[in-house]
């Protein structure tokens, strides 16, 4: 019995090695594989007919076409068979997105909602609708969906969003107000959207997200590794104190970074309904929205430097609506980020604009499920034998 577990473990471990070797550096042959891994031919090509049977691989065609001899076959990662589901409820907007598992964006879905005030089960409900549609959409493609991950816009743990005062909510268990048919987790917002800027961002492995919305939140990645804290709640930037006795904030403290640089401060100041409107005005130098920009830059920037002497970081990427106000955000955090760290450390941390936007938390959502099928696909090569 102890030899079947070893030998069940290992075939599991190297189904990982060759599916990983395949997606970071494929197409390659059977032959390359061996080398890249360390396998027997034999061994290698005993898993990759595995994989490529449960759909996880697919045969591309011979590496050497024309030369002489018998020309090896490439395998890729195959997008034909398994995906992801990614779910957002943010304060003005539900999303959903189908990955595949090249990370190919199968469907996806926005709809604009304020859902400040509503109860749960209400936004759960129409949040319900747009994923029966992504998977619906998904069967009819021939894919079978391995799981869902719903970000949301607050401290989360054990399948509890603990508060979202944006929302109005508490003590809420979102997925199980969600009837699918395939299991949901459950994870704040800016740290999936902190991964989806690992995983399809520019491929940096340091960096503190910060995502800007009505709420502001982060997620800290080191060295290829979401950092989310002793129980979970770590990023709450938007709860930073910049101005101990400013504007009152929705959790109950004041002078909190949100109730300078959120979307909502940034529309009040700018005397704008909408982020288009704000932009509009921005673009045609709208003094007022000028002014709305470089003081929520600079709350930002006071924000940052506290992150930054606590961390140490050398990149931030400011995404959600930041990535939108990013040419006129920039400036002015920058200069506070110069002034008030150069004595320091000289130069500041790199500063970037997020290139996937509002899309990352869904990315990084969906794109949860797919690296944890790339970790472990021996029970997808299972299920396939056993159908």
């Amino acid at each position: 019995m102890t030899q079947a577990v070893r030998h069940e473990e290992m075939r599991a471990r190297n189904l990982e090695v060759v599916l990983g070797a395949a997606g970071r550096g494929g197409p390659l042959t059977r032959a390359a594989l061996a080398e890249v891994t360390g396998l027997t031919k034999s061994t290698v090509s005993k898993l990759v007919g595995d994989l490529v049977d449960a759909g996880l691989l697919a045969e591309t065609g011979p590496a050497r076409a024309g030369e002489r001899g018998r020309p090896g076959v490439e395998v890729v990662l195959s997008g034909a068979r398994v995906a992801s589901l990614g779910l957002e409820i943010n304060v003005d907007y539900l999303a959903v997105r189908v990955l595949d598992l090249t990370g190919g964006v199968r469907f996806a879905a926005r709809r604009e909602r304020d859902n400040r005030g509503s109860r749960p089960k209400k936004v759960l409900g129409e949040l319900q609708v747009l994923a029966t549609e992504a998977l619906t959409e998904t069967h009819r493609l021939g894919l079978e969906v391995a799981g869902a991950v719903l970000a949301v816009s607050g401290p989360v743990g054990d399948g509890v969003l603990f508060s979202a005062p944006n929302l109005g909510w508490q003590d809420v268990r979102p997925a199980d107000l969600l009837h699918l048919p395939v299991p949901v987790e459950l994870d704040n917002e800016a740290n999936l959207a902190a991964l989806g800027e690992l995983w399809y961002g520019d491929g940096e492995r340091d960096f503190l997200y910060v995502s800007g919305e009505i709420g502001i939140g982060a997620g800290l990645v080191v060295n290829g590794v979401l950092y989310s804290g002793a129980t979970g709640l770590a990023g709450e930037l938007g709860h930073v104190v910049v101005a101990p006795e400013g504007t009152p904030c929705r959790c109950g403290g004041s002078g909190c970074l949100e109730t300078y640089a959120g979307q909502e401060a940034l529309l009040a100041a700018g005397n704008t309904a909408s982020v288009p409107a704000l932009l509009a005005a921005l673009e045609r130098g709208d003094g007022p929205a000028l002014a709305a920009c470089a003081s929520a830059g600079r709350a930002l920037g006071i924000a940052l430097t506290s992150a930054v002497n606590l961390l140490d970081l050398d990149r931030i990427v400011l995404g959600g609506v930041f990535t939108q106000l990013y040419p006129w955000l920039s400036g002015p955090v920058s200069e506070v980020l110069e002034a008030r760290l150069g004595g320091l450390r000289g130069a500041p941390p790199a500063l970037t604009a997020s290139r996937l936007g509002g899309d990352a938390a869904t990315l990084g959502a969906a794109g949860r499920i797919i690296h944890r099928v790339l970790a472990d696909p021996a029970p997808f090569v299972t299920r396939a034998q056993e159908a």
